[in-house]
């Protein structure tokens, strides 16, 4: 079961619309559907919040220590709560999904995603819940980090709303452990 679900991003408002923050979007709107808000908390290098999910309480997490250096407010917070790794959903941008894609895996590497190889190295472990959201490819590999630091273009930015709301949508089975059924509910669509 997800105890704890983390959304990637840069922290201030000059970051707010990259791509790169498609893992803040995500959480945002999570809080916002389930009527909680954000708290500032300096243990945890980040902006946390809880939400209930069914009966269940799960921990949200925006780290505020800049994408490089997720995996020091994930690992504070998980530490401090005992959760253990394989109970972390991480959410990401992704550049190879397409915008409106998204996809749930478990384990493997980082993929060039700093802050998921900073997330690895801080839990010592792969084995973590990532919910990969589509960004795309800029097309070579040399104009990835101005790509994943600029707005996407309105169409790409409804694409990527709509698959994170779907996603949203299979939250609760996320959080219940049912991950092949929520699979099914997103990978189909």
């Amino acid at each position: 079961m997800i105890k704890l679900i983390v959304g990637l991003g840069n922290p201030g408002k000059e970051h707010l619309a990259h791509r790169h923050n498609a893992g803040f979007w995500f959480i945002d709107w999570l809080a916002k559907t389930l009527e909680s808000e954000f708290s500032s908390q300096s243990k945890f290098f980040g902006e946390t919040a809880e939400i209930l999910v069914g009966t269940r309480k799960v921990r949200l997490l925006k780290p505020q220590t800049f994408m490089n250096c997720s995996g020091k407010s994930i690992q504070a917070l998980a530490v401090y709560f005992g959760i253990n790794a394989n109970e972390v959903l991480v959410i990401h941008d992704e550049l190879d999904l397409g915008p409106g894609n998204i996809k749930i895996k478990f384990g493997g590497g980082h993929g060039g995603h700093n802050g998921l190889r900073d997330t690895i190295k801080s839990l010592d472990t792969q084995d973590f819940y990532r919910l990969r959201v589509g960004i795309g490819h800029p097309g070579t590999k040399n104009e990835v980090v101005n790509f994943v630091l600029s707005p996407p273009t309105k169409k790409e930015l409804a694409l990527i709303e709509g698959c994170i709301g779907d996603a949203i949508g299979v939250i609760g089975l996320l959080v219940e452990g049912e991950i092949d059924e929520a699979m099914k509910g997103l990978h189909t669509n």
